[in-house]
């Protein structure tokens, strides 16, 4: 599993790389999937419940799952969510990172900052003998602390021989007792955060996810397994470019 999360990571930092203005998601999504059959592995998303692309771009107010397209070219300002996924003999990965296109917008680029931090802060919650819900707490209590809101229709959730496996890992606190985290177990964590209301909706292609308020959400994700040690993060992009 880690190695199919190094090939995500190595993709995801090569679109960090490549993102400019100019460029289309579809170019993109064909950068991303050529590296990663060159690394022996299969795009995740594809054909997933019939997703069309091996990327997830969304752009600005769209959350997730945004369709690479043709027509879309990036521009200076843009906020650009990729979640990228692959499966590697047997075994799945899944990370997605928050893009500046050039210079943004201040509080775009504080939206990104916390966004990040949020996810930072759920990994030191996965530890032997945590709940889940240590994991939602934390996302939500930082995010809201910063006036932010978080997407609640869309949670993250267990990874390994299958892309999406149990348990659920929302950005939120549920009622109820949430299960146990223990050693051996991989998540991966997605906090989507919205800069306006919580309230997403999907447009009519049926994937694409904005926000109803249509202000800017950013989107950051790792997969990591419980360890003995402490958290794993097997999606870490430092040995590819220092992040």
């Amino acid at each position: 599993m880690q190695d199919a999360n190094q090939i995500v990571a190595e993709v995801l930092c090569m679109l960090q790389d490549t993102v400019a203005p100019g460029i289309s998601t579809f170019e993109l999504d064909k950068m991303a999937e050529e590296l990663c059959l060159s690394r022996n592995s299969i795009p995740a998303f594809k054909g997933y419940h019939g997703f069309p692309s091996s990327l997830c771009v969304s752009i600005n107010e769209e959350v997730v799952h945004g369709i690479p397209s043709r027509k879309r070219k990036l521009k200076k300002g843009d906020i650009l969510s990729v979640d990228f996924g692959v499966c590697y003999k047997g075994f799945y990965g899944d990370s997605a990172v928050t893009i500046p296109v050039g210079k943004i917008k201040n509080e775009t680029y504080k939206l990104l900052q916390a966004t990040r931090k949020s996810l930072e802060l759920a990994i030191e919650q996965v530890v032997i003998g945590n709940r889940v819900s240590d994991i939602s707490k934390a996302v939500q209590q930082y995010v809201e602390s910063k006036g932010y809101s978080v997407v609640r229709q869309f949670v993250g959730h267990g990874i390994g021989s299958s892309l999406h496996e149990g348990p659920e890992i929302p950005n939120y606190v549920q009622g109820g007792q949430s299960p146990r985290l223990i050693e051996g177990m991989v998540i991966a964590i997605e906090p989507m955060v919205n800069l306006g209301t919580h309230k997403v909706k999907v447009l009519r292609d049926g994937w694409t996810v904005i926000t109803a308020d249509k202000k800017p959400s950013a989107h950051f994700e790792h997969s990591i397994a419980i360890t003995a040690g402490g958290p794993l993060v097997l999606s870490a992009r430092d040995k590819f470019s220092g992040q």
